[in-house]
């Protein structure tokens, strides 16, 4: 039986956002508690993996060397904790370049299903802005928005925008508090 997998956005749920994106490893900081979160769903043995828009490739603000080398600073510290990420997709390319993998595009999610061979029911999935949610419903997995990063706005948002059909997200004030709520079976 395949272990069971949850799926994470990287900036504002892992680590701190930032408008002028994070370009290198010593940019990279991780949000309070995120990693031993991360940390403690793999000691649960759920397979933690990261599907991200990193569109500052696309804007040739960072190499896709550069990207390797941040995911390898959150891999390292991850692994410390005693927690591990099995895979990362990243999307490289630019908003205006019409990708299928830019989310709220499913793309990543259907590159996952197809090197995993699974459907992507009962896989929560945790982000911190609409286009994450929509990805996730799009390909069928579970939507779970964080109040972190984009979070509180994107939380405004969907109240004020029923047709986002989004209303039934379960909303945690950060990846801490979605770990223990999943661990403790109450969701």
């Amino acid at each position: 039986m395949p272990k069971q997998l949850v799926i994470l956005d990287r900036d504002g749920v892992i680590n701190r956002d930032s408008d002028e994106f994070i370009k290198s490893p010593d940019e990279w900081e991780p949000l309070k508690g995120s990693l031993e979160a991360m940390a403690r769903l793999s000691q649960a043995g759920y397979e933690v993996v990261v599907l991200t828009n990193q569109s500052g490739v696309g804007r040739k603000l960072l190499s896709a060397d550069q990207l390797g080398q941040i995911h390898g600073r959150m891999i390292e510290h991850l692994r410390q904790l005693g927690g591990q990420v099995q895979t990362i997709l990243f999307c490289p390319h630019h908003p205006d370049d019409g990708c299928e993998c830019r989310k709220p595009k499913p793309g990543m999610y259907i590159e996952l299903g197809n090197r995993l061979g699974i459907n992507f029911n009962g896989v929560f999935s945790v982000g911190d802005s609409i286009r994450d949610l929509q990805a996730a419903k799009i390909a069928g997995a579970t939507p779970v928005l964080v109040k972190t990063g984009n979070g509180r706005k994107s939380l405004r948002a969907i109240e004020k925008q029923p047709e986002l059909e989004l209303s039934n997200t379960q909303v945690f004030d950060h990846l801490s508090g979605f770990v223990d709520a999943l661990l403790a079976k109450e969701i």
